[in-house]
């Protein structure tokens, strides 16, 4: 059975993913010859930078989730199917889905990463990752179940595994995390859990390397390192989570931490779909591209963003980082060449023009690293919030996340503490 798709005379690109890559690519194409598929098994756009705000119930998911439909509703050469893609069929230029068989002209994989768990089931099993909306909110009902149950645990030890909270990997989403959690402790349960002791919480923040903030400047990271313990964050730097179970937290260095939330910041792996050739996967299952974005052996298969391995010799010889903007320039980019293919023109390399790298830690406390400077502190955070808000895709969205941020600053408080439970009817969960 093929998917329902109405023929056209234009060539068929079929994008699979809609993330950052994925969207800004279709955006681009969205008033060009071809007839666009993005395909996704969400109906929306996730903005992923501010998933830990949602799981420290500083926003709601609806506040940085965008409907794809929504997009495009202008866009007639646009169509929108929900479906998860089984396997890619190269040589006959089709994908099997969930819907059935889709064909293409050209296919652009923009599927992203997932948690990388380093083959280890027991921290597959009891770690709490955050790579989409759905775990920020699983989170986020761990975190407050497990207060209500400290309340009525009159043992320490086992109060502790209650409320202490371990996160692994100390790049900008473990230290946003963690200064969140430690404002949380420091502002909310005195408010809203006045029986609990908040000097009895704990948060640990592990790092295998001898430094936070990896991937930014020295600058960045040792003022990251002082914010995080002014906040009372407990660094454990050079070491590592070599296992976890239900209650428990082991490092390498035979230290064992008691707590029911180890939070996964550790690393991801690209998500490789069936079909695709093995001898392009390269290292962290990536999809090795060339300077155009084009997968090995392939003139009319490309990969974007996360899932992109691209080598530039002088500046990237390792490939690119995956993060936004990269994500973002590649969809721009590869937008752009396939007009010019469309025209029989010669397709432009892709060179990555690195904007810097940013994290927040907590109220007026945030590192910024640009291309011409680096600033730290109370200017660095209104940096990013200014461009975190405009990256938003939405109106709305850009002003619920405003508003919600102004009462926050006044107030110390948001009234998103909400346990949402999943509950299942005839079998499927609801």
């Amino acid at each position: 059975m093929k998917v329902n798709i109405p023929e056209s005379d234009q060539k068929r690109v079929v994008i699979i993913g809609g993330g950052f890559a994925g969207i800004n690519l279709a955006r681009k194409l969205a008033k060009s010859n071809y007839q666009v598929v993005l395909v996704d098994k969400n109906n929306y756009h996730q903005f992923q930078p501010l998933f830990y705000q949602v799981a420290m119930a500083g926003l709601e998911p609806s506040s940085i989730a965008f409907p794809l439909r929504k997009i495009f509703q202008k866009h007639k050469n646009i169509y929108i199917r929900i479906t998860k893609v089984l396997e890619a069929d190269l040589p006959n230029k089709c994908l099997k889905t969930t819907l059935g068989i889709m064909n293409f002209d050209y296919l652009v994989i923009a599927v992203g990463a997932d948690t990388n768990f380093f083959g280890n089931e027991n921290m597959a099993k009891y770690c709490i990752p955050m790579k989409s909306v759905g775990e920020a909110l699983y989170l986020r009902n761990a975190i407050f179940n497990d207060y209500e149950i400290a309340l009525s645990t009159d043992n320490f030890e086992e109060r502790q595994g209650f409320i202490d909270v371990v996160i692994v990997g100390g790049g900008p989403t473990g230290v946003e995390v963690a200064g969140a959690l430690a404002e949380m402790r420091q502002y909310i349960l005195p408010k809203d859990y006045p029986e609990l002791d908040n000097k009895e919480v704990d948060i640990y923040l592990v790092q295998s390397g001898n430094r936070l903030l990896k991937g930014m400047s020295t600058e960045a990271a040792d003022k990251a390192l002082i914010y995080l313990e002014k906040l009372g964050v407990k660094i454990i730097l050079n070491n590592r989570v070599t296992n976890v179970d239900e209650n428990f937290a082991y490092l390498k260095d035979g230290t064992t931490i008691r707590s029911r939330k180890v939070i996964w910041a550790a690393g991801i792996t690209g998500n490789i779909i069936k079909g695709l050739p093995e001898d392009c996967i390269v290292r962290g299952n990536r999809l090795k591209v060339n300077e155009f974005n084009q997968v090995e052996c392939y003139d009319n298969v490309f990969a974007i963003g996360d899932i992109a391995y691209m080598e530039e010799e002088a500046a990237f010889p390792k490939g690119h980082p995956q993060v936004a903007q990269v994500a973002i320039q590649q969809g721009k980019h590869l937008a752009d060449n396939l007009k010019k293919m469309s025209k029989g023109k010669p397709l432009k390399p892709f060179k990555y023009n690195d904007l810097g790298a940013m994290a927040t830690i907590g109220r007026h406390l945030a590192v910024v690293d640009l291309p011409r400077f680096k600033t730290q502190g109370s200017f660095a955070w209104l940096v990013w919030l200014f461009v975190h808000l405009f990256s938003l895709i939405g109106m709305r969205n850009k002003v619920i996340v405003f508003i919600n941020w102004v009462w926050n600053y006044f107030t110390y408080d948001q009234s998103l503490r909400l346990i949402i439970k999943v509950k299942e009817r005839n079998g499927k969960k609801v």
